[in-house]
């Protein structure tokens, strides 16, 4: 974990020095154009997912020896995710959370795909408002997030991660369903 800590503060001090070098480049800007890329290929890929697979999950192929019992579905997969963007970008700005996120599996209300895919789109419009929000200035600043302190930074940092892992989780599950990931036909 120390290794991690002193290669994103490594990261993080070069990120912010040749934000400042060149002046025309800001913080938000570079995590933004990282953040562009991972919104379009989680959205893109839960907009492929048919409607009547959205619940699939691969416990129900029945894989003798396999350990998916209990994983999410796909459309959990998504309201996971959704949930933690809305937890961490909130962290980020001070801003409070819906009243309907109880846990971090969201509001259990939201059902259909089109529902999901909505709430998925306000996570990540809540990620783009944070994001415009970090500066040199206050990228290192502490903020509270899950019973420990925080740097600002590492929580966008956190929050890009976190769906990038969901992002490849989804892709799976998708070929697992038969269906191509969008971002991969787009490299043909």
């Amino acid at each position: 974990m120390a290794t991690l800590r002193k290669i994103i503060n490594f990261f993080v001090f070069n990120l912010i020095t040749v934000a400042t070098c060149f002046g025309q480049q800001s913080l938000s800007s570079a995590i933004e154009r990282q953040f562009d890329k991972i919104e379009s290929d989680i959205l893109t890929t839960a907009e492929a997912m048919p409607e009547s697979k959205f619940n699939f999950t691969p416990e129900s192929l029945n894989i003798k020896n396999s350990t998916f019992k209990g994983v999410r579905t796909f459309a959990g997969q998504i309201m996971h995710l959704a949930t933690d963007n809305i937890l961490i970008w909130s962290a980020i700005t001070g801003d409070s959370i819906r009243a309907d996120i109880e846990d971090v599996n969201g509001p259990q209300n939201i059902k259909t795909k089109k529902d999901v895919i909505e709430y998925l789109k306000s996570s990540f419009a809540i990620g783009r408002n944070a994001i415009s929000t970090l500066t040199n200035q206050n990228a290192m600043d502490m903020i509270d997030f899950r019973w420990r302190k925080l740097p600002r930074l590492d929580l966008a940092f956190y929050a890009l991660t976190h769906a990038n892992e969901h992002y490849g989780q989804m892709a799976i599950y998708l070929r697992m369903c038969g269906v191509v990931p969008p971002s991969t036909l787009s490299n043909k």
